[in-house]
């Protein structure tokens, strides 16, 4: 792995502080982490870009999938998650989320969450898309985030452990051999630090949630604009299968020119048995699929954008009026404030629905710990491609995949901590870390900045380009379109940087709509080569899944030039991470060469 050397344009930094590891992110990946960290007696620091409890964790309404329930089995959950995940899941990584995450739940427990449990105590599981058994344990009835947000805020808030909130992550930091050595981030308001700082440590966990924000119209809160997948491709990481977004099928409807968050009719409203119905009142997913509201979600959202279509309708709707008052109020209360604030009562009439961007089942390209490309970075929640997710997430399958590759970094951060591998210097915070030069001194970089920032208002220039040409449905001509367009805003930055040397100020709007353009250009990218349609990616002039030619994955980095290479693996097999210097210590191995480029 090479660094690209590309860092957006930032003051230096004014302040630092020094740990073993910092977690950026503070949703149930990155908290887990963080106290499983701490518990292995490791200096820990958690960055957030908002508050501890404002990740898109708490957004979470249906629940947290796993094998707790009577006659259920780890090995069918992994049946289902297979099938969702249309041929691309890597199975290894299924059977290590479907096998340990019953515990992991249970620890989550231990930890203080509080599960909704039926009058004898036991767990009370509901069922959502793609599963054939009930096994998605909730709480709150449809508040099933909050509630671990705040279990797992109070538990860190209990050990005091080292936060850093309102603080946009900027770059990695390496050192000489190109092992991470921390975080550049900016603190946004006044506290104890303010302004650009750096947080100093070898190892760095990304755990930033996902990148909802590249569309017009997402679930995903504010904050998710992909600076954890665009810090790790400047800093030389893999990207894999970012063109599998997860567009959620049953959102809001607020009107066909809202913009940003929208809010979430979870799917566990029809795995209750609520019914997709169009104007008419007809039950159109009958027939589609042996599961109808319940098949697995691009084939729901399928379903919906296709009869939207024939009907030239804005939307669809969720009739779920047989449910009555006192379920809606008791199962799924805040469903029925969001549905209510809007002027729609779910009790009686049906909820006007329609697919939104919900989840990148795709990231930064992580093995079975949770390690990167880059020595000494991780990854884990939305922010990595595990494998887990092949080329479609499995309904409630995410908070899982969180809490299990959480614990297996903290594992091997605390592993390394221990057993100091020769050549790599302790894990302890006392190791040289790469520190960024202030302007003027040697070895700082050139006042030209690295990387040409965008001006704000790009933001919704970016995401009017992906949400009409990299939507729900996609075409060569649509997604060629798209990549143009996104071109002339990359072309645009550049060419005024390279005339006059001046760029969009720094700040946190042109920070995010510079991350958002990166991001939104690997996707377009990626989805322009998977000539086929398979799970969440849909090509209108490529509607059949072509598993002899596209059976495998789409691998990207970004070169230090700012252009994409964009590459697929051999076969369907997870490509593996580069083997770290630690690894060929213990095993006297070699590096396995990547496949080739394309």
């Amino acid at each position: 792995m090479t660094s690209t050397g590309i860092r957006l344009h930032a003051p230096a930094p004014g302040w630092s502080v020094t740990a073993d590891v910092v977690v950026v992110g503070s949703g149930v990946a990155g908290l887990t982490a963080a106290l499983r960290c701490d518990a292995a007696g490791l200096r820990t620091v958690v960055v957030t870009k908002a508050r501890l409890d404002d990740g898109s964790t708490r957004w979470a309404q249906g629940g947290i999938a796993a094998a707790l329930g009577e006659g259920d089995t780890p090995e069918q959950h992994l049946d289902d998650t297979l099938v969702a995940g249309a041929g691309l899941c890597d199975e290894d990584a299924v059977r290590i989320l479907v096998t340990e995450g019953p515990d992991a739940v249970r620890r989550l427990i231990e930890t203080g969450a509080h599960f909704d449990e039926s009058e004898e105590g036991d767990l009370e599981l509901t069922r959502e898309g793609g599963h054939h058994r009930r096994r998605i344990a909730h709480a709150g009835g449809d508040a099933t985030g909050a509630e671990i947000s705040r279990a797992l805020v109070e538990a860190v808030r209990a050990r005091g452990l080292r936060t850093v909130e309102n603080a946009l992550v900027l770059d990695l930091l390496t050192d000489a051999g190109g092992r991470t050595a921390g975080v550049t981030l900016h603190v946004m308001g006044e506290g104890q630090h303010d302004g650009v700082g750096a947080v100093h440590a070898p190892a760095v966990v990304l755990a930033t949630g996902g990148m909802g924000q590249v569309f017009s119209a997402t679930t995903n809160p504010s904050v998710s604009t992909g600076d954890g997948v665009a810090l790790a491709l400047r800093a030389g990481a893999e990207v894999s299968d970012l063109e599998f977004v997860q567009f959620h099928p049953t959102v809001l409807f607020l009107g066909a020119d809202a913009e940003g968050q929208q809010p979430l009719v979870s799917e566990a409203v029809r795995g209750e048995g609520a019914h997709l119905v169009d104007g008419q009142g007809e039950r159109f997913m009958l027939g589609q699929h042996e599961l109808a509201e319940l098949a697995p979600r691009d084939i729901v959202a399928k379903g919906i954008t296709r009869r939207m279509q024939e009907q030239d309708a804005e939307h669809m709707y969720l009739d779920a009026r047989h449910f009555g008052a006192h379920m809606w109020e008791h199962r799924f209360p805040t469903i029925l404030a969001a549905c209510r604030a809007h002027g729609i009562d779910p009790v009686t009439e049906p909820i006007p629905v329609a697919p939104a961007a919900h989840y990148a089942s795709g990231g930064v390209r992580t093995d079975s710990r949770g390690r990167t490309t880059v020595p000494g970075l991780y990854a884990c929640g939305e922010v990595a491609c595990t494998g887990v997710h092949g080329a479609n997430r499995l309904a409630s399958n995410s908070l899982l995949e969180g809490l299990v590759y959480a614990e297996r970094i903290a594992a091997d951060i605390a592993a390394g901590h221990d057993e100091n591998p020769p050549g790599e210097g302790p894990l302890d915070g006392n190791r040289p870390h790469a520190r960024v030069p202030s302007p003027g001194s040697p070895g700082a970089r050139p006042q030209r900045p690295d990387h040409p920032l965008l001006a704000a208002e790009a933001r919704f220039a970016i995401q009017r380009i992906m949400t009409d040409g990299a939507g729900v449905l996609r075409s060569a001509d649509s997604l060629e379109s798209a990549a143009d367009r996104l071109q002339q805003l990359h072309t645009d930055a550049r060419d005024a940087l390279d005339e006059n040397g001046k760029t969009a100020e720094p700040g946190v709007d042109t920070w995010e709509a510079t991350n958002l353009l990166c991001v939104a250009r690997v996707l377009v990218a990626a989805a322009r080569l998977r000539e086929e349609t398979r799970g969440c990616h849909w090509r209108e002039d490529r509607g059949e899944r072509d598993d002899d030619n596209w059976r495998r994955h789409i691998v990207v980095r970004l070169n230090p030039d700012r252009t994409l290479a964009v590459r697929t693996t051999d076969t369907a097999d997870f490509p593996p991470t580069l083997p770290r210097a630690r690894d060929r210590a213990r095993t006297g191995g070699t590096p396995t060469p990547s496949p080739q480029e394309q």
